[in-house]
């Protein structure tokens, strides 16, 4: 049997020491993450990720990715030129093959569930 897992006090969790994001274009952006929990297939993530204002690349080359905005402001910009700002309390899905840019106004924190897909 498989038991159930909560997580609480998202905005609280402590993420250990900020590191430079590797995909920065813009800012000078630092960020933490910590995973939650893996299945036993390793097919899914569920963690939660913060970063500093600035802005970033992203690619969702082998995963999707569904994040809750726990806390800030940012803006996601897609291939195709569409913008489409998120807030805090919203959720937000980045299907398998995803390209584009993030723009953090503010730290945002976010829980993610990254899904392997075949």
């Amino acid at each position: 049997m498989i038991d159930f897992q909560t997580f609480a006090h998202l905005a609280t969790i402590d993420l250990g020491a900020a590191e430079p994001k590797p995909t920065s274009i813009e800012g000078d952006q630092m960020e933490a993450a910590a995973t939650l929990w893996t299945s036993p297939d390793g097919k899914l993530e569920i963690g939660v990720w913060e970063c500093t204002p600035g802005r970033f690349t992203a690619a969702r080359d082998q995963n999707s990715e569904t994040c809750h905005i726990v806390s800030g402001r940012v803006s996601l910009h897609g291939p195709d030129g569409r913008t489409q700002e998120v807030r805090a309390g919203e959720v937000l899905v980045l299907p398998k093959g995803w390209r584009g840019e993030w723009t953090i106004h503010e730290k945002t924190r976010k829980l993610y569930i990254m899904h392997q897909e075949a």
